[in-house]
């Protein structure tokens, strides 16, 4: 799906202050994170910050192949053959083909990507999506995404991706070294942070709008050496991820979840492919405080729901009640006016 919908322009026009002040603090990392040091500070009410330490090195001792196959059929989930370039990367996608041994099907790769979809290599059908997800395969919004729509999500408290990553870094600890899926990426802002870090031995940029995996290819192709081995972009459903369950390290979604037409569908299917002790992260807005106060709240959002495909979030609490109805332990969040970052892992 793509990364945000019509509620991101709902949210960005908003008032700028929530009623609700908490104090969040971050413990200072035990292990070094990072090669540069960085030190953020975040507004998280009209008196309180939320503040990051500054980092030391830490050296990521990679398992295992960085090109192990991860992916799967979208339709029976099992895992697929590689026909063609072995290797999962930027490149290999071009004249390489996916086979599923189950299900006889073959999903091709295009010059960008691959479509993992259910419906690939469908001619004459295609299901029909909610507009907030049409929206953003809109060859015009996708070129629009990361030249200014998304630079205005600090409106809404949202620190910025640089930001947001060192924030997420402490989530991701357990996870450090392994693959990590960027689901409903967009035109790749976090993934490609993710891939220069160092700090994955596979990145997985997903993505329903094939027009925003275009628009992150070409972001790539303009980077110097950007690590392309260890990076490959995924169309797919947000509903029928194509990995094989119990094999993803880390899933990340900034600024997403309130699009998807299902979050627990979604968040379900999220558990499904991470493995025991693996790391969901992810960011998105809270309508709570002053929004508490409007009338027929909680009917409006079903009605925006059911129009849009999109979501809005009440408070904290339901994203933890969703996470745990999917099967992820250990929520925590942090909170900056509406911005939101949460986390839960899947139990070991």
């Amino acid at each position: 799906m793509a990364t945000v919908t019509s509620t991101n322009i709902f949210s960005v026009f908003l008032p700028n202050q929530l009623g609700n002040s908490r104090r969040c603090f971050f413990k200072p990392s035990t292990i070094p994170i990072i090669k540069r040091k960085f030190v953020s500070k975040i507004r998280a009410s009209s008196t309180t910050f939320v503040e990051t330490k500054p980092t030391e090195t830490i050296v990521v001792e990679k398992e295992g192949s960085v090109n192990k196959n991860i992916l799967a059929c979208p339709i029976c989930f099992e895992q697929v053959t590689w026909i063609g370039d072995p290797c999962l990367s930027l490149d290999s996608a071009t004249g390489s083909c996916l086979q599923c041994n189950t299900c006889k099907k073959t999903y091709s790769g295009v010059q960008s990507h691959f479509d993992l979809t259910a419906a690939s290599g469908a001619k004459d059908y295609g299901e029909s999506m909610p507009p907030a997800t049409e929206f953003f395969r809109i060859p015009f919004i996708s070129f629009l995404y990361e030249r200014g729509w998304r630079q205005n999500f600090v409106w809404g408290g949202f620190p910025g991706p640089e930001k947001e990553f060192e924030l997420m870094k402490d989530y991701l600890k357990p996870v450090l070294g392994g693959n990590i899926i960027d689901a409903s990426c967009g035109s790749g802002m976090f993934s490609r942070i993710f891939a220069k870090s160092g700090l994955f031995s596979l990145v997985v940029a997903l993505d329903y709008s094939e027009n925003m995996l275009q628009q992150c290819y070409e972001f790539v192709k303009k980077e110097e050496n950007f690590p392309k081995e260890n990076y490959m972009l995924v169309r797919a459903d947000i509903s029928r991820l194509p990995f094989a369950s119990s094999s993803v390290d880390a899933v990340h979604a900034g600024a997403a979840i309130h699009c998807w037409p299902s979050p627990s569908t979604a968040v379900a299917e999220i558990s499904r492919v991470l493995r025991p002790g693996g790391v969901f992260v992810a960011t998105t807005y809270i309508l709570d405080g002053p929004f508490n106060f409007i009338p027929f709240l909680r009917p409006l959002r079903q009605n925006m729901m059911q129009i849009s495909g999109s979501y809005a979030f009440l408070s904290e609490g339901e994203l933890k009640d969703l996470c745990r109805a999917c099967g992820l332990v250990g929520f925590t969040c942090i909170r900056n006016r509406r911005f939101v970052m949460f986390t839960a892992r899947k139990p070991n």
